[in-house]
């Protein structure tokens, strides 16, 4: 199996003058020879180097105490995910998973070779315990493919120790600094290599959007975006990932059904099929996630004289079939065909737009018409559900509700670099308005959830009690946001009709 780690490091500039001292900085004992590591690394992409675009790196190394495969993600400026895998002679199947949604059915190709002569040395505290490690890497680059040529250089690189405090980088720092260190030009040594191998310019920065087709576009593309990077987070696992990326699905799909004026919805029509699709499996994952939470924080709010029997047992059980099941399940649907197939036709709508004929008009009326029409569907839904007395019917129809409520909040941040104030101000209260339906929702699912668990504990002879308190408060919360949305609505139509 693969192993993660959170890598936290800084790079330097060096003039090959060697490491500065750096006893002085504070915390630092001692700073300890480690001696000269010899690495030889072989990094991998595709042919048209959609890793390095996405600033993602996978290599080949050999030499050091970490020989393997390295699979590293941007999180933030300095700070990646690492996932190393043994060395092998291919690449191993549990890295290729997460690279998936980029490569699809491209080959991974070795791209450029690097041999570094590391100089190491390791900070460490009064107590012995490592703060972090220092080198001088002597580094000669090499482009394996095409008439790239070769080049060399010295750098300095800082990696704090795991687990370490991040300020502590900043110490170090300002040391390098006054000796004249600065830090790299280039965020990693294959971003380097690329450039120094191939003399390729950074790509300029997008231009601003213009049209209405520029604004939609923007933002369906960010979407696009999303639904790549969140795909190894998701098959990781990592908190919050799924819902992440369920909404990046929603809110492609919101979209290009919004926006039929500007895109041609005989072309997209299909694509927003698909996206509701992928957007159910996700929700599959996702809505359990949140049912096992919320009846989890519930059972854990009672009194202990109102638990009775293995309740909290149970829950755990349900919880965790559910969410292995989940896991399982959506993995298959990532690998799919038809997944793929999905990301490779967002990429062609993308790339060669089918553009409507409101599309080349300025951005206001035609996104303000859009999001208003959108805002005139959902008053009539809250009228609607507001009409039924409370029950299942009800119900449905706050759920209705709740969904076109999302569609036009992502309709109005879709709008808001075009509209300003106006159309953040809608956002806000579209997101307040999807935060009551949605707990109105989750408690119409608690209850349902709640019934099926106190079937099975009444099947095995146990107490039911406890869940029909749960059930209980359940339905007081729900009254309690049906009570609510009223007051809730009026607050926000004068606001969006203005």
């Amino acid at each position: 199996m693969a192993d993660a780690k959170r890598e936290i490091e800084r790079k330097y500039e060096s003039d090959d003058s060697g490491l500065p001292d750096l006893t002085g900085v504070a915390g630092v004992a001692a700073v300890l020879d480690k001696g000269l590591i010899e690495l030889d690394a072989t990094y991998y992409d595709t042919a048209d180097e959609r890793l390095a675009a996405a600033a993602i790196t996978l290599r080949r190394r050999t030499g050091g105490a970490d020989a393997g495969w390295h699979l590293k993600f941007p999180v933030a400026p300095g700070v990646r995910d690492e996932i190393q895998a043994p060395l092998s002679d291919t690449v191993p199947g549990e890295i290729a998973a997460l690279l998936r949604s980029r490569v699809r059915d491209a080959e991974l190709i070795p791209l450029v070779r690097l041999r570094s002569a590391r100089d190491v040395r390791h900070l460490v505290d009064a107590d012995g315990t490592l703060l972090a490690e220092a080198s001088v890497d002597a580094v000669t680059a090499e482009r394996l493919t095409g008439k790239g040529r070769a080049a060399q250089w010295t750098e300095i690189e800082v990696e704090l120790a795991d687990g370490g405090d991040p300020a502590f980088l900043d110490q170090v720092e300002k040391r390098l600094r006054r000796a004249g260190v600065r830090p790299s030009a280039s965020p990693s040594k294959l971003a380097r290599a690329l450039e120094q191998t191939t003399g390729r310019r950074r790509k300029a920065k997008p231009r601003r959007p213009v049209t209405a087709g520029d604004h939609v576009l923007a933002y369906l593309r960010v979407q696009r975006d999303a639904l790549v990077e969140l795909d190894p987070a998701v098959r990781r696992d990592l908190p919050d990932s799924v819902h992440r990326m369920r909404v990046a699905t929603r809110r492609a799909r919101s979209t290009l059904r919004t926006f039929r004026a500007v895109l041609d919805p005989v072309v997209t029509d299909p694509v927003a099929a698909e996206l509701k699709w992928l957007a159910g499996e996700l929700g599959v994952h996702r809505d359990r996630e949140v049912l096992a939470e919320r009846l989890t924080t519930a059972l854990a709010a009672l009194p202990p004289d109102l638990v009775t029997g293995p309740v909290p047992e149970r829950l755990t059980t349900w919880a965790n079939a559910q969410h292995g099941g989940a896991s399982s399940h959506l993995n298959g649907v990532l690998d799919s065909r038809r997944h793929l197939t999905l990301l490779d036709t967002l990429d062609r709508l993308l790339a060669d737009p089918p553009l409507g004929k409101a599309a080349a008009k300025r951005p206001e009326r035609v996104l303000a018409r859009a999001v208003h029409k959108d805002l005139a569907k959902l008053s009539g839904l809250i009228g609607h559900a507001l009409d039924l007395p409370p029950g299942p019917e009800r119900d449905l129809a706050l759920h209705e509700a709740r969904k076109k409520a999302k569609r036009t909040r992502y309709a109005a941040e879709a709008a808001t670099p075009a509209l300003g104030a106006r159309a953040r101000s809608l956002t806000r209260s579209m997101k307040s308005l999807t935060t009551l339906l949605g707990d109105h929702q989750d408690s119409v699912m608690a209850r349902r959830t709640l019934r099926e668990l106190s079937a099975v504990a009444h099947a095995a002879g146990e107490s039911s009690f406890t869940y029909g308190v749960l059930y209980g408060r359940e339905e007081v919360r729900a009254a309690t946001a049906e009570a609510q949305l009223p007051d809730l609505w009026r607050e926000i139509v004068p606001e969006a009709s203005g």
